[in-house]
């Protein structure tokens, strides 16, 4: 009984240990975004952060960040995904078939574009996780499938231009009041779950943070998003896109940390037989990632052919890279057990930024390939060591 007290400061300390670790991580990507937008904002004279272009990287990000959402889940479990990119290109191009030459309406559209993409992981997922395929195999092979149907579908054409109504998913923007209310809601809801998740903690005995520390964040976090709806509204608007990505990953956010599925693709991903011998359905929990990562594609391929007004053979070619580089960026290993889709989301900010500054900057293209292709070797880099 005399060690109670030394094995319960001990529990409290590494739990303190891995928060603050969590948190260094975090504040460590954030950091790294911000250096990022004052040395374009230095060599493009302030125009990086000009409320314009803000607006416009949030929505050049929100193809990739959907796809890094669902690339989380599946490096997670411990897989990889080769295929969405040309998925995005399918389903895009499926969607912009049905629209332009059936005149199927603009809501059967979207819906049959991201059951397409599910079916597609489903079939994708069965040869995972049924038939013990490596998934870079399959999913190499759905690479190439995927680019095949949509030459086929497509004849090799470009298929514009979309309705109106089409195009508005992918280049609206909601009204200034709109948005504030959604920032105003958003902080709300964020001093609610921190107020939550402390009273909880009290009742379970278990330790809980300094409430200068919690609330220091909620200040933090609510002056950004005020700072952000500000700048946004400066321009059109809150852009569409950008909300639906938020949206999602609130979804998936909660589903990763709040349920029985999102827990059981940690555990497969960190250990598959400590899993399995938990009685945990290793085949089923699998298929599943696979036909949520296959109905993202499809919400991305929507995203990209309305924002273009088009879709053509070449649609989503090498996005997967992009969403593996914003995965790992965001802290995702690719060992699997471990990763957040927050730090996905600000890994596809990075990546977005990097692109869109070194654009402004009038940097050649293959310039652009170097540093992308550097910081994604790096990132892997930084992810071994740290494990080491």
């Amino acid at each position: 009984m005399n060690h109670l007290p030394s094995t319960v400061n001990t529990n409290a300390q590494e739990e303190k240990g891995l928060s603050f670790k969590l948190d260094i991580q975090s504040y460590t990507l954030i950091i790294a975004l911000v250096l990022i937008a004052v040395i374009f904002s230095v060599f493009t004279g302030g125009e990086f952060l000009s409320s314009r272009n803000i607006s416009n990287l949030f929505t050049q990000m929100s193809v990739i960040a959907v796809l890094a959402i669902g690339m989380t889940l599946v490096i997670v479990a411990g897989h990889i995904d080769l295929s969405i990119g040309s998925l995005v290109g399918l389903t895009g191009g499926i969607a912009a078939i049905l629209h332009v030459w059936y005149g199927w309406n603009t809501f059967l559209v979207v819906i049959a574009a991201i059951v397409i993409g599910a079916l597609f992981g489903l079939w994708q997922g069965w040869w995972v996780a049924y038939r013990a395929v490596p998934a870079f195999i399959v999913t190499l092979g759905g690479m190439l499938i995927f680019r095949g149907i949509l030459i086929g579908f497509s004849k090799g054409q470009t298929v514009a231009p979309m309705s109106e109504s089409f195009k508005q998913i992918g280049n609206s923007y909601l009204p200034y009041g709109i948005g504030y209310l959604l920032a105003i809601v958003s902080i709300v809801l964020l001093i609610f779950w921190t107020n939550r998740n402390r009273s909880k903690r009290k009742s379970m005995g278990l330790l809980v943070s300094n409430a200068t520390i919690d609330y220091g964040k909620v200040t933090l976090y609510s002056f950004f998003i005020l700072l952000i709806t500000y700048m946004l509204n400066r321009y059109f608007g809150l852009p569409v896109p950008f909300l639906i990505v938020i949206l999602i990953a609130a979804i998936f956010i909660f589903v990763s940390n709040k349920t029985a599925f999102g827990r059981y693709i940690y555990a497969i991903g960190g250990n598959q037989e400590a899993a399995a011998l938990s009685g945990i359905n290793i085949k089923r929990n699998t298929l599943w990632v696979f036909i949520t990562m296959g109905g993202l594609a499809g919400v991305a391929g929507v995203l990209l052919t309305s924002r273009l007004n088009a879709a053509t053979v070449s649609a989503g070619n090498m996005y997967e890279l992009d969403a593996i580089a914003a995965c790992v960026i965001g802290g995702t290993s690719l060992i699997g057990g471990k990763g957040r889709i927050f730090g996905a989301l600000i890994g596809a900010l990075i990546m977005a930024s990097i692109d869109n500054g070194m654009s402004m900057m009038n940097i050649e293209t293959f310039w652009q390939y170097i540093v992308k292709g550097s910081i994604l070797i790096i990132a892997v880099w930084i992810d071994i060591s740290n494990k080491k």
